[in-house]
């Protein structure tokens, strides 16, 4: 029965989680590569090998157990020109993984990009493109057979409407590239996992689609694919809905799952507030592969920002990764803690703040919301976050004066650059359209 809108709107008002920014002076104890493990998950991070020493190498070392090498095992890096070999950079990962007890995911063997110009610009007939390829593939993999846990093995092979991306291997291979190549893989190294990996694949859409129906396919035909990555190279505010459901679907067909490549930007210069929505981002997506007992973990594409591609490929963007230039740990990091079931001890809310949730206005599928943040004198804050659990479905949708996220039910907002302070006495406040179907009964909040 749908409740009376007086019922609804009377006595609406009840305090909300206020959480302020989380503390940045040290990481977790224990780390994030054993919270991962007491889950049974991975969680990795793409590295440059001559970087690996210091205070780069001590947190690589110390907070993940996966590796993955960011350029040095494509093959422009590794044969540069034909017949000549640099296995330098990759040699140096694998040791350094090895010495700390570490699996390495091997990226990539077959892609349109990072070729070398030998290889792009030379006039192949389709048997002598699947020799160089296959030839490749045996070589570089059987190079580390043994060593490596699994394969980036063919790489963002689709375009974004699902049709098929036009490469050197498919215009002279044909599709079958894909199976040729895994096939190879296999032969290499039969203990190695072999997935195909591609981006904006991380949501319920045409391109995650068409790559859910070339494993399936795949699979139906006998050819080894083991997994699919999901690079997660997100935006902040973007992060799919159907995040979850979308890692589900394709561990429903028999196939691991790894977010492989996850990162998420934002337009600089970094605030408060989009440092904590960064921070629930992270967790949501952490979660979702948690959720999943098929998602093997997480993998974030370079850990530190000084280190991150973001900036040199998305002019006016950054901060997109869980630590900042100087190698302190970031909100973002201690989402992932969270949704790796750790616990962070936030610094403490003032006793005499508060939240206070009201619904002004209400009609048929739509309200208005609206959050007053309090203190009483004596108490302040100079930043805030608020959260609370929607219980029937209610969506938020347009925000003033804060940054709202939701992810399920959960709802995260962060104030805006120009009313995060609340002083002694004093209060602010902010507002947000939301929208709701069958019922909009109160959020059930606590004070963090």
């Amino acid at each position: 029965m749908r409740p009376s809108l007086s019922t609804l709107l009377t006595g609406i008002a009840a305090l909300a989680a206020l959480l302020v920014t989380a503390p940045t002076a040290h990481a977790a104890d224990p780390p994030l590569r054993d919270l991962a493990a007491a889950k049974g998950k991975a969680i990795g991070t793409a590295v440059t090998g001559s970087k690996l020493t210091g205070t780069y190498g001590d947190i690589a070392a110390g907070e993940f157990n996966w590796l993955t090498p960011g350029n040095a095992m494509k093959w422009g890096s590794v044969e540069p020109t034909r017949g000549n070999f640099n296995w330098t950079e990759a040699d140096q990962i694998v040791a350094f993984a090895e010495a700390h007890d570490q699996d390495v995911r091997g990226h990539t063997l077959v892609w349109h990009s990072q070729n070398p110009s030998w290889l792009t610009n030379g006039t192949w007939t389709p048997a002598q493109l699947g020799t160089l390829m296959n030839d490749h593939i045996a070589l570089e993999v059987g190079r580390y057979k043994g060593r490596l846990a699994a394969w980036d093995v063919v790489n963002e092979p689709f375009n974004e409407d699902g049709t098929y991306r036009q490469t050197v291997w498919y215009n002279g291979l044909g599709a079958d590239y894909i199976a040729q190549a895994l096939t190879a893989a296999r032969a290499a190294d039969p203990a190695a996992r072999l997935y195909i990996n591609d981006y904006n694949v991380e949501g319920v859409n045409a391109k995650s689609t068409a790559l859910y129906n070339l494993v399936r396919d795949l699979k139906a035909r006998g050819v080894p694919i083991d997994g699919v990555g999901l690079q997660a190279h997100l935006i902040l505010g973007q992060v799919p809905s159907t995040l979850q459901q979308n890692i589900q679907r394709f561990a429903d067909l028999g196939v691991d799952v790894a977010i492989t490549e996850l990162d998420i930007r934002m337009q600089l210069p970094s605030t408060a507030a989009k440092l904590a929505q960064q921070r629930t981002e992270y967790d949501a997506v952490v979660k979702a592969c948690v959720a999943v007992t098929r998602c093997t973990g997480v993998t974030v594409w370079g850990f530190t920002d000084s280190d991150s591609w973001i900036p040199d490929t998305f002019p006016g963007q950054g901060a997109a990764t869980p630590y900042d230039e100087n190698y302190a740990p970031k909100p973002a990091y201690y989402g992932i803690v969270t949704a790796l079931g750790g616990t962070v001890t936030e610094p403490p809310v003032p006793a005499g703040c508060s939240a206070a949730y009201s619904v002004p206005n209400q009609w048929n599928t739509g309200f208005t919301g609206n959050v007053t943040i309090s203190c009483a004198a004596g108490s302040s804050l100079s930043s805030w976050r608020v959260t609370w659990t929607f219980g029937a479905g209610q969506q938020v949708g347009q925000a003033w004066n804060a940054t709202c996220t939701q992810t399920g039910a959960a709802v995260s907002c962060a104030n805006a650059s120009w009313n995060g302070g609340v002083p002694s006495g004093g209060s602010v406040s902010f507002g947000f359209n939301g929208t709701w179907t069958g019922s909009n009964p109160l959020p059930t909040v606590t004070l963090g």
